[in-house]
């Protein structure tokens, strides 16, 4: 539960698997709803992103650099406890239309069976894994360490990762126990700092630490379109 995703299976056409899949992993996991919702607290079960994501998601550089990407109308995933040390997301996607009330209902009720057959097929997946010592603090850490070569304190850091997310600044502060206008300052800050004018910018820079960790995938996630 400490390392990148691996993605154990998925159905997308080749292009899609490159957005969905390689993209993916190459970095913006880091503030995927999903993925921060598979590590602790954990709470297993069927999820809708609109309950995982932050009060401001389609306004996060997330979404807007990679996210809406996707062109999807709505993302809903399992949430999957395999083993005390593999957790997995199956996640199932739509472009055309949302998962209806209905629709959600049925697939609670299948929650079992999903259950049951995720663990029994891949509880070992982790042991199969290539090993690696690089969890994901680690890789969040370093990338934000590498953003303007380390000139950010350790506060304007933790801004810099909610707000990459889709935090508010409401929110952002009430997580940190600061006000929303310190918040702010830090923001402004952080742009002088970094001497960029946009969360785009600032997203890049995140990946591009997040690259130079060259870490090994590790933990798992499965896709279906």
């Amino acid at each position: 539960m400490s390392a990148r995703p691996l993605a154990l299976f998925d159905d997308f056409p080749p292009d899609r698997h490159r957005l969905h899949v390689t993209e993916y992993l190459e970095g913006p996991y880091l503030i995927a709803p999903f993925f921060l919702a598979s590590r602790a607290p954990f709470r297993p079960g069927l999820w809708r992103l609109s309950e995982l994501a932050p009060d401001r998601f389609h306004q996060g550089e997330y979404y807007r650099s990679y996210y809406a990407r996707t062109g999807l109308a709505e993302e809903i995933g399992f949430l999957i406890e395999a083993n005390p040390q593999l957790r997995l997301v199956v996640s199932l996607m739509r472009c055309d239309r949302r998962f209806t009330a209905c629709e959600v209902g049925q697939l609670r009720t299948v929650w079992p069976v999903i259950d049951a057959a995720c663990r029994k097929n891949w509880q070992k997946a982790a042991a199969q894994a290539a090993p690696d010592s690089t969890t994901v603090e680690d890789r969040v850490e370093a990338a934000l360490r590498r953003i303007g070569e380390g000139h950010l304190t350790p506060r304007e850091r933790e801004v810099v990762q909610l707000t990459l997310r889709g935090h508010s600044a409401e929110a952002t502060a009430g997580l940190l126990g600061i006000s929303p206008g310190t918040v702010r300052i830090h923001r402004r800050n952080i742009y002088a700092r970094l001497r960029i004018s946009s969360q785009g910018e600032l997203f890049s820079e995140f990946l591009s630490g997040v690259v130079e960790t060259g870490a090994q995938p590790q933990d798992v996630k499965v896709l279906a379109r």
